[in-house]
């Protein structure tokens, strides 16, 4: 793997540690996936080296379907960790609440746009909050961490991804939440036909009142 200089825990995840590093005197991320003891041994290993390969595929096709991402340098299946390219930026979640409103609709429009890229050739991202998107200072948003990213055009797939976005401004962005996603689906509605839009968006409101019965059982 090479040597690694001046590696500073990040963050800490529910599925791995990330880690800012001098890797060949270039600033890059570490991402390394940590063994489970709830999970056997060999099931452990599976997983970890199942999501290690799979994610920089998903990176990788993300990227020809013309959404910025980081580049992949190295993938170390043994040791479950991934080396990647650090993006110099701002993560979208830090910067909605303290931007213009055209600027916060501009960029939103422009998520839209890159979710609907992601969906159009099939890749479902996963986790699509703002905490997973880094706007640079040329003005380009990257999309990060497909680690619960999978290939899929289902539309319950499309549907939950774009529900998660929902929940997401929802839960971080509530003053503007309504705004900003209505935005989102606005871009969005670029790539895709109005046909496929509409029965997202049909599946979305199916998904929110599925959670929203579950919500009333667990109430009872």
């Amino acid at each position: 793997m090479g040597e690694m200089k001046q590696s500073v825990l990040m963050k800490k995840g529910a599925e791995a540690s990330l880690y800012l590093a001098d890797w060949h005197d270039r600033k890059v991320i570490m991402k390394k996936r940590l063994p489970k003891k709830y999970r056997l041994p060999e099931l452990d290993k599976q997983v970890k080296t199942y999501r290690t390969i799979h994610e920089p595929k998903l990176i990788h096709e993300a990227k020809k379907a013309g959404v910025p991402t980081p580049t992949i340098f190295l993938v170390d299946v043994e040791s479950a960790t991934i080396i990647m390219e650090y993006i110099e930026g701002k993560q979208v979640k830090k910067l909605l609440s303290k931007t213009s409103r055209s600027e916060r609709q501009h960029i939103c429009l422009e998520i839209g746009e890159l979710i609907g890229k992601l969906h159009r050739y099939g890749i479902i991202h996963g986790d699509l909050t703002t905490s997973n998107m880094i706007l640079n200072s040329e003005g380009k948003i990257f999309f990060v961490d497909f680690g619960l990213g999978e290939k899929s055009k289902e539309l319950e797939a499309r549907g939950v991804d774009l529900h998660l976005m929902k929940r997401a401004l929802q839960s971080t962005h509530f003053r503007f939440a309504e705004e900003c996603f209505s935005t989102v689906i606005e871009g969005y509605s670029k790539m895709l036909s109005s046909e496929n839009v509409k029965n997202i968006l049909g599946k979305i409101k199916e998904i929110e009142k599925r959670g929203r019965y579950i919500a009333e059982r667990e109430g009872d």
